[in-house]
């Protein structure tokens, strides 16, 4: 088993065993119900990427992939099954294995990590993290469990209890707890939009994005259909509102309590997306001649717990355990992506972790954030290590960070490094 790096020379330091990254795309991120992507499957939009993913690589024979691993929390039997068939569809031999992971909005980091595990274990030698996600056909209950055990919704343990509360809720108890003011909540949503209608508009996202053609069908403010359907080619995210202010989401009425601060316009986006990542063994690229096909590596992952009532909180925890256990500054990072579930857990994060100038001076979600792109939650992941690398290499960075809250109670982070 390969040990850890620790400390900036060690993880900046190139070795045979390093698991490096060939290949980090995405989909188009497109709004749920409206998107131009609200009529595709999400193991079609997961085709796309994996396809993308071969076509990027096309020196890789598919059968050398020993194993994908698909973040996805809300499509049916856990979306095994349709996955499988997608990959299968796209031109990956039965010889490569797949499953599918859920640690709800960190499904697709933990999937990146979990190839890289075995990876590093040398149980396999080539993988794909991957994530993928419709929020359109599958948010009908809002991730909370319609079936469930009727002793833990009365449980007199009230952290079990809370892990069904609406992710709305525990937004407002951060903004409550750490004092976020609706007035910052408003000011950090604009500045996501700006900042991502500004590479949108540069063509900042366009190494990272896999163009969709798919199914669509126009509707009415109703739902009900205009005109036929017709096929449509996505190129960018629908989500980015570059005409945002402060004073038109000062106009928004709390979304989960009537005196609240969090609201539609301070929130991450219902979306739909899809995102994939190849990972391999340095020498394993090296051998198949793959070598120049490197953008970078991984590095380490953890995950911390904290209270489901304020899941928000969980990058603030997460980001310094795992700083710890590859023995980094905050100082050693160039870049990094904290997912924007909420505004409210978003600034907390930021001043929890001391980077409140970090991220004036365009170093925390430098494209925007979930805000503004949207939160398709088994792709988010994926999506942002795409964002992550691609912004890096531009940039001339080296070591990113990708973090996230997770519902229930918890963050993950990753630290990637890009050569």
């Amino acid at each position: 088993m390969t040990a850890i790096p620790k400390g900036i020379k060690a993880v900046l330091a190139k070795a045979p065993t390093d698991v490096v990254i060939l290949s980090s795309l995405r989909t188009p991120i497109c709004r749920s119900y409206r998107g131009q992507l609200k009529d595709a499957f999400p193991e079609e939009l997961l085709s796309v990427v994996l396809r993308a993913t071969l076509d990027k690589v096309p020196q890789l024979d598919p059968a050398a992939v020993d194993d994908v691993a698909v973040g996805v929390v809300l499509s049916e039997l856990g979306g095994s099954k349709a996955a499988r068939m997608a990959m299968n569809h796209v031109g990956f031999p039965s010889t490569t294995s797949l499953y599918t992971a859920n640690r709800a909005c960190a499904s697709s980091l933990q999937s990146i990590a979990l190839v890289a595990a075995q990876i590093r274990t040398e149980m396999i030698d080539v993988g794909i993290g991957a994530g993928m996600e419709s929020m359109t056909r599958n948010y009908g209950s809002k991730a909370i469990p319609v079936d469930l055990w009727p002793a833990l919704r009365e449980s007199p343990v009230k952290d079990a209890r809370d892990c069904i509360m609406p992710m709305g809720l525990t937004s407002e108890n951060v903004a409550r707890r750490y004092g976020v003011s609706r007035a910052d909540q408003d000011a950090f949503a604009v500045e996501s939009h700006l900042r991502a209608a500004r590479a949108r508009d540069s063509g900042a996202f366009d190494a990272e994005i896999v163009p969709v053609t798919t199914r669509f069908q126009e509707v009415d403010k109703a739902g009900n259909a205009v005109g036929e359907p017709r096929t449509v080619t996505v190129t960018q995210d629908d989500g980015i509102r570059p005409g945002a202010s402060a004073e038109s989401l000062a106009k928004l009425k709390p979304a989960f309590t009537p005196d609240g601060a969090s609201t539609a316009g301070n929130s991450s986006q219902v979306s739909d997306g899809a995102a994939a990542t190849l990972l391999m063994r340095r020498s394993t690229a090296t051998r198949l001649g793959l070598a120049d096909h490197i953008l970078g590596r991984f590095v380490a992952a953890t995950v911390a717990g904290c209270a489901p009532d304020e899941m928000g909180i969980g990058p603030a925890l997460a980001i310094p355990k795992l700083l710890a256990q590859v023995g980094l500054e905050p100082r050693d990072v160039h870049r990094w992506e904290i997912n924007e579930a909420f505004a409210s857990q978003a600034i907390h994060c930021v001043r929890a972790l001391g980077l409140e100038a970090a991220w004036r001076d365009g170093a925390v979600n430098p494209d925007g954030g979930a805000i503004a792109l949207g939160h398709p939650l088994g792709a988010t992941g994926a999506r942002m290590v795409a964002t992550l690398m691609h912004g890096l290499r531009r940039s001339g960075g080296e070591v990113g960070v990708v973090s996230m809250c997770i519902g229930t109670g918890m963050g993950m982070a990753g630290v990637f490094v890009r050569e």
